[in-house]
């Protein structure tokens, strides 16, 4: 990295060396140039080195990619951002809502309107994680929760999905996760497609994106590790639902990317050269009401809103965040955003997130003194 970026380069070197993660990459787009940076190693004990160009699951980065994807059909005209979605996902006709919240499953009335594009783009389709101890949460939580893909077809997920009724009306309120998988059901069938061959199509092949997509098997991607109480331990599970070819191809947490590429995404967003400009504006700004960013203030606080399928800061919120970035994080040690004057910065982990309280300020921090 250059001397402008020096504090940035220590600060990670110092992250992994004190044993936090075996190794991470690391890109930043400052006032258009752009640097990428790689330390330490695959896995610990593992003498192969991090490279810039290493592959890592991004699990909710994929998230913002599936936004874009979804826009590009809108600009085409295949898809219409208020368009109900039973054209394409007629598993979703007619949904019934619980009564309350936290009511029996059996306790639901008529949604007061159709699920639509929209609705999904911005999480408010009424479907998703719910933290509370809920009948809606057990009922989900083999099927939505988790970093995981769905361990089953599309189709069975939509069935599944569709016979539960919703948690929320449509567009009433911000729910995590569940909105992506089905957004992500609904562009294969839009397209006509298989899902891979519409993200080469429309995103990673315009823009190059050679390590960007679904796992093929063949890969060598870094150890991911997650906290215990005996220490960091290999995530077994996680490492193997992404070990191959997808029974489920998910936007929200399935692909595959490294840092240069996803610098090329993001950086690509920003200059208004892969989405009509008019579009990217709406993907990135929030576009929720003060009644829907209820659910996402219980998750990320209150300086938030949610653009298309990215966060968008609206308050001050940590020192190193400005109003009008937009970005995400993945809970595999992933983080992503771009500062309203065009810098971006992104750093790739295989390190599990333990819960909200964990963050990537040993990145954000410094990027920030440079800036």
């Amino acid at each position: 990295m250059s001397a402008s970026t020096a504090p940035l380069q220590a600060a990670l070197e110092e992250t992994v060396a004190s044993g936090w993660c075996p190794g991470l990459v690391a890109g930043v787009r400052r006032r258009g140039e752009t640097e990428v940076f790689a330390t330490g190693a695959l896995s610990f004990g593992d003498g192969a080195p991090m490279l810039d160009g290493t592959p890592f699951r991004i699990a909710s980065l994929s998230k913002p990619i599936g936004g874009a994807l979804a826009l590009s059909l809108v600009a085409d005209g295949t898809l219409s951002l208020d368009a109900p979605v039973t054209r394409w996902l007629p598993e979703l006709a007619d949904p019934r809502v619980l009564a309350r919240p936290d009511a029996e499953l059996s306790f639901a009335v008529p949604a007061r309107r159709p699920i639509t594009v929209r609705d999904l783009l911005t999480f408010t389709a009424g479907m998703g994680i719910d933290f509370a101890p809920t009948p809606y949460a057990e009922a989900t939580r083999d099927f939505i929760w988790g970093p995981n893909p769905p361990a089953m077809g599309p189709d069975e997920y939509l069935a599944r999905l569709g016979a539960l009724p919703l948690a929320h009306q449509p567009g009433e309120r911000w729910m995590y996760h569940a909105c992506a998988d089905v957004l992500s059901v609904l562009l294969a069938r839009a397209a006509d497609r298989p899902l891979g061959t519409v993200l080469e199509e429309r995103i990673t092949g315009p823009l190059g994106m050679a390590s960007t997509g679904f796992p093929t098997g063949t890969e060598a991607l870094p150890t991911v590790y997650e906290p215990s109480a005996a220490g960091l331990v290999e995530a077994a599970s996680y490492r193997e639902a992404l070990a191959g070819p997808p029974v489920f191809p998910s936007l929200a947490g399935g692909l595959l990317s490294s840092v240069p590429d996803y610098l090329a995404f993001l950086a690509a967003l920003a200059d208004d050269s892969l989405l009509p400009p008019g579009l990217r504006r709406q993907m990135t700004s929030g576009q929720l009401t003060p009644g829907q960013r209820a659910g996402l203030a219980e998750m990320s606080g209150e300086d938030q809103s949610w653009g298309f399928m990215v966060a968008v800061q609206t308050g001050r919120g940590e020192p190193w965040s400005e109003p009008g970035m937009w970005g995400w994080a993945g809970g595999s040690g992933t983080s992503a955003a771009v500062y309203p004057d065009g810098d971006i910065g992104v750093v790739f982990t295989q390190r599990f997130l333990a819960g909200p309280a964990d963050s990537f300020d040993y990145f954000w921090e410094p990027f920030g003194r440079v800036r």
